[in-house]
């Protein structure tokens, strides 16, 4: 009997030792986190301090450009202490701009948003090759998951970019969004008017 006991307190003793941490994974613009919706109200769940927490974020951020969303990480202990990990800006992100588009397409695989050489490519592989998450992944890898990214984008990958031909078709691509972007309105109109 005693020896079952023993064994109990032992394994008591390895189950109080694992810490269950409340984890919170959100994307937050660089230099502008808010104790405001939403951020404020998740991190009040989990009882974090939302204005020490506000103020290191935008510390950390500070040498990023304003406004880019940053993925985090963010794994709060049992004395409401946190470990903030601060990913780099999301493939997206990093396409939209090689790419010079502000949307994606809105019909991926039938239409083509923008064009991106494959230097560009690898050199964001470069770049999310530093985040913890892509750590067990080659280059290679990393580069096969960015074209796979862009093609759900409706981002073309392409050997070599003519500035001028690019130009003239981000200037038609300008025109395509904007009817788009009426339709978008007309069938929102119109559904708003069915519903009254």
């Amino acid at each position: 009997m005693s020896k079952a006991v023993s064994r109990l307190k032992a394994m008591k003793k390895v189950v109080d030792k694992v810490q269950h941490t409340s984890k919170l994974r959100t994307d937050i613009p660089a230099g502008k986190a808010v104790a405001g919706p939403p951020l404020g109200p998740m991190l009040g769940q989990r009882s974090i301090n939302i204005a020490a927490f506000c103020k290191d974020f935008n510390a950390k951020t500070q040498h990023y450009k304003e406004g880019i969303p940053l993925p985090c990480r963010v794994a709060v202990n049992p004395d409401r202490s946190y470990e903030l990990v601060i990913h780099k800006p999301p493939v997206t992100y990093y396409l939209k701009q090689a790419a010079g588009v502000t949307r994606a397409a809105m019909e991926p695989g039938r239409e083509i948003c923008g064009k991106v050489t494959l230097k560009h490519v690898y050199e964001i592989a470069k770049i999310k090759s530093e985040d913890p998450p892509m750590a067990v992944f080659s280059l290679q890898q990393i580069c096969e998951m960015i074209v796979g990214i862009a093609h759900s984008c409706g981002i073309e990958i392409v050997r070599d970019l003519d500035p001028k031909e690019y130009g003239e078709f981000l200037n038609e691509r300008k025109i395509i969004v904007e009817n788009q972007k009426k339709e978008l309105q007309e069938k929102k109109e119109a559904k708003l008017l069915r519903a009254v």
